[in-house]
């Protein structure tokens, strides 16, 4: 099963992995803080996950990790 972990203390919410996900399964947390003070991004539904790798191979932050 694929795995997407997002480090939120790395994030900086620039929502790039948000735009790239083909499959639009990333959002970012409007609600919640990271200790930085930026809305962190999550995964929705892991269950849909295509393993493209874009959303790690995008983010300028390095905060993604994708398990295969």
């Amino acid at each position: 099963m694929p795995d997407v972990r997002i480090d939120e203390k790395l994030c900086k919410g620039c929502s790039i992995c948000v735009d790239v996900c083909p499959v639009h399964i990333i959002e970012l947390k409007k609600d919640e803080l990271n200790t930085s003070g930026y809305h962190p991004a999550y995964v929705k539904d892991m269950d849909k996950c295509t393993l493209c790798t874009y959303c790690g191979l995008m983010c300028p932050d390095t905060a993604i990790e994708i398990w295969k």
